[in-house]
């Protein structure tokens, strides 16, 4: 795989959340993105239902961003007393936050021990799959510096839901490229699911020819449909 340096997230935090200067758009909802993780990521993968009573789990996303994502998917397995043994989550970023940027993002994270955990664990800033390992190994962050549609050929894995939270397409195409949904496709376990808080013609086409089935649900903080 070709690699290239890794350049660190530019961040603006402002009254109204964190803003990535790269793109020119929110890293999440103004509502809260532990809320905005519950009810896209978690809700709309079936979970924590669907996860419940097995061996192992894996999620993949596409986006790490702030990790907020991570943290509410590792606290909702923390809080399930029939949570799987091991909840392995694989994200892809191409630009990380930097140590001091993730400190402050993460500051008044509605899960203060994990995201300290994670603050602890943060990995330098090189292209490669950084395995960082919580909970005695029973939670597992894979974490993949580098472009999406690098990372995706490269991955073996046999992935049970789909957290896709790039910036909107508009915004970030290379997220969206029509090579990155054949790889998603390949990577599916048989019953995987996905969710995104896009609904972006493209995108859903893109998830239809890949072989899932589109469905769109009734949105909340503003947005008519997820």
């Amino acid at each position: 795989m070709k690699t290239a340096p890794i350049r660190p997230a530019q961040v603006t935090f402002g009254e109204d959340g964190p803003w990535s200067t790269d793109f020119g758009d929110r890293y999440h909802a103004p509502y809260g993105a532990f809320e905005q993780a519950r009810r896209i990521f978690l809700a709309g993968n079936g979970l924590p239902e669907r996860w419940q009573d097995r061996r192992r789990f894996t999620v993949l996303e596409t986006g790490f961003g702030l990790g907020n994502n991570f943290l509410a998917t590792w606290q909702a397995w923390r809080d399930d007393p029939h949570r799987p043994a091991q909840l392995v989550f694989v994200s892809i970023e191409k630009h990380p936050l930097q140590a001091t940027d993730l400190a402050l993002a993460l500051r008044d994270n509605p899960a203060p021990d994990l995201a300290a955990q994670l603050q602890a664990a943060w990995p330098p800033a090189s292209p490669d799959l950084h395995t960082l390992e919580f909970e005695g190994g029973q939670v597992r962050l894979l974490l993949a510096l580098g472009d999406v549609a690098d990372w995706l050929p490269e991955l073996v894995a046999e992935v049970d839901a789909f957290f896709l939270d790039g910036f909107s397409p508009a915004l970030n195409p290379a997220m969206w490229d029509p090579r990155v949904y054949p790889a998603l496709s390949r990577l599916a376990a048989a019953d995987a699911t996905a969710a995104t808080w896009s609904v972006a013609r493209e995108v859903r086409d893109g998830l239809a020819s890949a072989g899932f089935e589109v469905e769109r649900l009734e949105g909340f903080g503003g947005k008519r449909k997820t």
